[in-house]
């Protein structure tokens, strides 16, 4: 089977891997509005292409705080790497520093930290954080990161509680025995997650900034009063989200509120997207709409379970190819030329 876009590693994947690890990555909350709803925004904004431009040369890179990655496509932090491929999160961190570009390590990994670090050293990695109720745990894991040369940290603001995915409660969804949360406590529920804190306010901001020297990226924003928020209390980044339409179901697909969170911001911080991109032309409306730089959750893992490293590494150059073609296409021939004049939504 020729793999040529993303949906032909979601159809390997559903196929292939075992129905309660498919079901487990594919789970959305509730009736799975958000979840769809995230993939069926971008068919609704449409480009406006300029002609007789120059795009014999193309430059597609970009810079994540200050640090160059090769495009404008990272990969989000997904839990569980090992139940898409035995290397786990090894196998992603060594693909993301193939392709040169950023990788969310979960604090929710099948292997550890620093096994994430030996199997990949030198990639541009940022470390991802749920608070938990015993603050030494988050306290350690912050101190941990920096310690090993993660260069940023994640702090996921949308999961007090874990929202409602039904297919992992008529499963009884928990992890393999055979596998860990290598960087918490091993006897920790996965099904219950119990261990989070549901008491983190704008305030905690303030308790990691005490931890650590690495700038603080706040992900789950998703309206213009949690962005001023977030730079009033000197977050370095923002990433809209909506946990992939796992939290609370019937909130605004992902691309629908960047640009309200991009007004807000003000360039004063810059903003990142996750949620719903399947296609490099999803990537360019996108950073049509100001977005820095996109993230990509599912289709990591897609990746994963078709080839391991060398599987992601193939959706990550898809997408990088898309993405190329489509600028050139658009009439842009760099990063810098991409704004919002290039695209229009579709009148209802």
């Amino acid at each position: 089977m020729a793999m040529v876009c993303l949906s032909d590693f979601e159809a390997y994947a559903k196929k292939y891997l075992p129905k309660i690890a498919w079901d487990f990555f594919a789970a959305g909350a509730d009736d799975c509005d958000t979840r769809d709803e995230n993939i069926l925004a971008y068919k609704r904004i449409h480009f406006r292409p300029r002609m007789l431009r120059d795009v014999s040369i193309m430059d597609i890179k970009t810079k994540l705080l200050g640090t160059e990655i090769s495009f404008p496509v990272g990969i989000a932090p997904t839990g569980f790497h090992q139940l898409a491929w035995p290397d786990g999160e090894k196998s992603t961190a060594r693909a993301a520093k193939a392709m040169n570009t950023c990788y969310i390590t979960s604090t929710y990994s099948t292997c550890t930290l620093e096994e994430i670090c030996v199997a990949a050293p030198g990639g541009l990695r940022w470390f991802q954080l749920y608070i938990h109720r015993n603050r030494a745990v988050s306290q350690q894991l912050v101190q941990q990161a920096e310690a090993l040369g993660f260069q940023g940290l994640v702090l996921t603001a949308d999961l007090p509680y874990t929202g409602k995915r039904l297919d992992d409660v008529r499963n009884g969804f928990r992890l393999p025995p055979h596998m860990k949360l290598k960087n918490l406590d091993e006897a920790f529920e996965v099904c219950k997650m119990r261990l989070l804190d549901p008491s983190v306010t704008w305030n905690d901001i303030y308790w990691l900034q005490s931890l650590t020297h690495l700038p603080i990226i706040i992900k789950g924003i998703l309206t213009k009063e949690d962005a001023e928020l977030a730079v009033r209390h000197g977050v370095q980044g923002i990433i809209v989200s909506n946990h992939g339409g796992r939290q609370l179901d019937g909130v605004p697909a992902t691309i629908d509120a960047l640009a309200e969170v991009v007004e807000a911001a003000q360039g004063r911080v810059e903003v990142y997207l996750d949620g719903g991109i399947r296609k490099g032309s999803d990537v360019l409306k996108a950073l049509a709409l100001g977005a820095k730089c996109v993230f990509i959750g599912r289709p990591a893992l897609w990746g994963l379970a078709y080839k391991g490293e060398e599987g992601l590494q193939d959706v990550l150059r898809i997408l990088q190819d898309e993405f190329r073609l489509s600028m050139a296409l658009a009439g842009c021939a760099s990063i810098s030329e991409i704004g919002r004049h290039l695209i229009q939504f579709s009148k209802l």
